[in-house]
């Protein structure tokens, strides 16, 4: 009975989706509204914004197409917190031979497939946080959905992000050879100051820096910037309306960029206690990219369930439990590309295994996002006047967060997609 429901919503979509003018009233058994779940609601869609949520207290237009999910809930479109389109699963290619083997052209068409593929799956905006040596065709393919030239999600790209010269990758190992690298290399404040403008004015939304890297002796991750080069890249940023956000897994490399100003920080994995309360109390989120590390361990041989947790990953989840407990905000995002695109739900079953509470996660997954990244004016809420990005999936997501796999119903700017 519930595949029939389904035909029937995707039948109904296509004929919804063929005319764009008509208002749409979704009718679903829940709605979480960012914040909150709620039953006896209904949405009013009309154009490409939310014109009303709550209880049926008004008067519907004539010319309203009502589609109904029985058992379903309704959310605001999923937002992908790191991704990168324009990588692939490292079990299929490593990361070096993406970078160094595969055409840009490839890369694109790969990255036009991920698009669609992350849209379809109920992630209707993602912060995409490098293009990993592909120049700045995250722009290009952020433009192209725009123009509805491909389907795709919201981007909020970051170009090519930024590390210390010499501390990056592809690495050969042979000091004769000079290689492409996967980011854009930077020494000191004068030059580190150019290539954040340079981004800023080649459309980077937003400026990734990589706090430290594995560049230390022995192979180690070691701090990479200074402080003050890292709040140099924030206060250009900031002056501009964007932020800064740091890749960082060191204690140090952490301190440092938390004190430069950035937004979040990805990863975390060595975060403590004491680093956790500086977060919080300089308003910087983390994005704990759960789901990388739990893939990469699994194209190492790890048998999940089977054989013991790894080390790595009892580390991982002891920090992400300090973060828990410390009260700093947690967004939401897997570090996708490194697995699956629209696989994405899959951070948010490792955040609930990892110790976080299911409608805590659909918060992180929507309006906490919005709220960190900038974008509550438009999206990751339902709410009157924000844009008209829903994703329905079966049954309550709350209740079990495995659901959120589940799509019914897709809707991008009000019309619907999947």
């Amino acid at each position: 009975m519930k595949q029939c429901f389904v035909l029937l919503f995707l039948i109904i979509g296509l004929a919804v989706a063929a005319q764009g003018d008509s208002l749409i009233l979704l009718r679903p058994e829940r709605v979480f509204d960012g914040e909150q779940m709620h039953t006896g609601w209904v949405v009013l869609v009309e154009g490409n914004r939310i014109s009303a949520a709550g209880p049926m207290s008004f008067k519907l237009p004539a010319n309203t197409r009502i589609v109904n999910l029985p058992g379903a809930t309704l959310l605001p479109g999923f937002i992908e917190g790191h991704s990168h389109l324009l990588l692939h699963p490292y079990n299929e290619v490593s990361w070096n031979d993406q970078v160094l083997r595969e055409s840009r052209a490839e890369r694109t068409a790969r990255a036009v497939n991920h698009a669609r593929a992350t849209l379809e799956a109920g992630f209707t905006t993602v912060r995409d946080l490098g293009s990993e040596g592909a120049g700045y065709d995250d722009v290009g393919l952020k433009q192209a959905i725009e123009k509805g030239v491909i389907a795709g999600p919201r981007m909020i790209v970051a170009t090519r992000a930024i590390v210390a010269k010499g501390s990056y990758g592809p690495n050969l190992h042979n000091a004769d050879i000079e290689v492409p690298q996967g980011a854009a290399e930077v020494s000191g404040l004068e030059s580190m100051a150019a290539e954040v403008r340079t981004q800023i004015g080649k459309g980077a939304d937003l400026i990734k820096l990589y706090a430290d890297y594995r560049w230390g002796r022995d192979g180690q991750s070691a701090p990479t910037f200074s402080v003050e080069e890292i709040a140099l890249a924030s206060a250009i940023a900031g002056a501009s309306g964007r932020q800064t956000v740091a890749h960082a897994h060191t204690v140090e490399g952490m301190r440092r960029a938390i004190l430069g100003g950035v937004r979040t920080i990805e990863h975390g994995d060595e975060g403590n206690a004491e680093i956790f309360k500086l977060m919080k109390e300089k308003g910087v989120a983390l994005c704990a990219t759960l789901a990388a590390g739990d893939a990469l361990l699994k194209y190492g041989g790890w048998k999940k369930g089977v054989d013991p947790e790894p080390a790595r990953i009892a580390a991982k989840r002891k920090s992400f439990q300090a973060a828990l407990a410390s009260g700093v905000a947690i967004v939401m995002g897997g570090d996708v590309g490194v697995y699956t695109h629209g696989t994405n739900a899959r951070e948010m079953e490792l955040m609930v295994d990892y110790g976080m509470k299911p409608l805590d996660v659909l918060r992180s997954a929507t309006s906490v996002n919005a709220d960190v990244f900038g974008y509550a004016d438009r999206i990751g809420r339902i709410r009157k006047g924000l844009l008209a990005d829903l994703v329905a999936v079966e049954d309550d997501p709350a209740a079990d967060i495995r659901n959120c796999r589940k799509v019914l119903l897709v809707v991008k700017d009000g019309k619907i997609v999947r």
